[in-house]
């Protein structure tokens, strides 16, 4: 047992595999008792130690789990663990699979227990006693024929993640009950990675982690870093990472802020460093480097402009000309949060060259993508909005008149700023450190569409 948290109200730990979370029939040494045994030798307490148990994990599952020190913290954690909106504790796991997963679904199933096989069964939903069961993944890797998922429980049904994926064709590696092609001794890769929950006093949000390394999760440890890390990701090897930036996180430590891109990458991956910055609102690809040969590449690259970025965008309108270039000139003001543009060359303005074309016109806004051939500050943004096309939720350079239509207004509801970088065309001078990536391309699907 590893203790990842303490303190007078909960304890936080990580789970080994194989020991069971509570005593049962086997007689075997529970985790439960363990983490009373350890509370009442560290703590010196007499008598019976209380520990609440609020959650559970499957005997041979490892991961992350939480347990109450008192009546009260126990109380308050429990309901947290029956609320299925992440409103209260969301918990994440990572599975090693077989099959062919799609690169992300979700699934919905009804399940009843055999309770003399202590097994769970996938039935219609018509059938008696029968249970609804959700989850969510995203496949964050494939190799060697087996895929790493990152799998989001919307329910807390019996063996639900096992069974879930083996119904749907994907059984998890190693599981000795629901994959049939499992091997006598292999270890099933199922495990809690991690727990975020409410504190049952202080309130503050937490979240905490653990990443497996054994069997079958051996082939996926930077993957399982990165996951641990909180951040989604389109491609890692030992020199780059692509990250897919949330609206409203900024990319780079001094950009400021105490959480960005930079630093949770950098909690896993310590001396990343990005190589470019989207906006705080604009969604989308992001490249990193991991060591300094790989930046240097990476910087010449992209000051020669051989990397090619491209996005969506939703924009008011539908410009006459459905594929061409925008050529501008812009000025940063001397705060670099406005810029002003221009029709043509001014002192101490950079050009702005924008290809774009318009991939689809539909009442009264289009979509279109945009590739950047020049990379300015807020280049996109100040160039639609200058030539009368202002991108969806830009109140910046653009209409709050057109952003607030209740027209367009759920288009941008759960994205203020539509505007996502979607593509990267990797491309390197002969001769570069990461000339082996030349004809690499990394995608996004935007969130957002018309």
């Amino acid at each position: 047992m590893k203790v990842l948290y303490e303190d007078n109200h909960i304890i936080v730990v990580e789970k080994p595999v194989n020991v069971p979370v509570q005593g049962d029939e086997t007689g075997d040494l529970s985790l439960l008792d363990e983490v009373k045994a350890y509370i009442k030798e560290k703590y010196s307490k007499p008598g019976e130690v209380f520990i609440g148990l609020v959650h559970r994990l499957d005997r041979p599952v490892g991961g992350v789990m939480v347990f109450a020190r008192t009546s009260k913290a126990a109380s308050r954690l429990a309901p947290q663990f029956a609320e299925k909106d992440h409103s209260g504790a969301v918990k994440k796991y990572a599975a090693v699979v077989t099959g062919e997963p799609p690169a992300s679904a979700s699934l919905e199933d009804w399940l009843i227990r055999d309770e003399e096989s202590h097994s769970s069964i996938v039935v219609p939903e018509d059938t008696g006693n029968a249970k609804k069961a959700g989850l969510g993944f995203k496949r964050t890797a494939r190799r060697k024929g087996a895929s790493l998922l990152d799998v989001d429980l919307k329910t807390g049904r019996h063996h639900q993640i096992r069974v879930q994926l083996a119904n749907a064709g994907y059984p998890i590696w190693g599981d000795q009950r629901y994959n049939k092609a499992a091997v006598p001794g292999q270890q099933i890769a199922l495990f809690a990675y991690s727990l975020s929950f409410e504190h049952p006093v202080t309130h503050e949000r937490m979240r905490f982690t653990s990443i497996p390394r054994y069997g079958a999760f051996g082939e996926f440890g930077d993957e399982l870093k990165l996951m641990a890390a909180d951040v989604d990701f389109s491609y890692i090897d030992n020199d780059i990472v692509v990250l897919n930036k949330p609206s409203g996180m900024t990319v780079a430590k001094k950009d400021g802020g105490d959480d960005n891109l930079e630093a949770r990458l950098d909690a896993v991956f310590p001396g990343v460093s990005p190589v470019h910055r989207l906006d705080a609102v604009t969604t989308g690809l992001v490249i990193f480097a991991r060591n300094d040969k790989a930046k240097a590449a990476l910087d010449r690259a992209i000051r020669e402009r051989t990397i090619k970025k491209y996005y969506r965008l939703i924009i008011k309108g539908a410009p006459a000309v459905k594929t061409g270039t925008i050529r501008l000139w812009a000025q940063r003001t001397e705060t670099e949060s406005f810029v002003r543009v221009y029709d043509d060359k001014k002192p101490g303005a950079a050009e702005m060259i924008t290809d774009y074309r318009v991939i689809k016109t539909e009442g009264g806004i289009s979509l279109v993508e945009a590739l950047l051939v020049t990379g300015r500050t807020h280049q996109l943004r100040a160039s639609f909005a200058h030539i009368g096309y202002p991108i969806l939720g830009d109140d910046k350079y653009g209409s709050r008149d057109f952003n607030r239509d209740p027209e367009y207004r759920k288009l941008h509801r759960k994205n203020p700023l539509c505007l996502a970088a979607v593509r990267i065309e990797f491309d390197f001078p002969k001769g570069s450190y990461l000339e082996r990536l030349n004809g690499l391309t990394v995608e996004k699907e935007a969130p957002f569409s018309i």
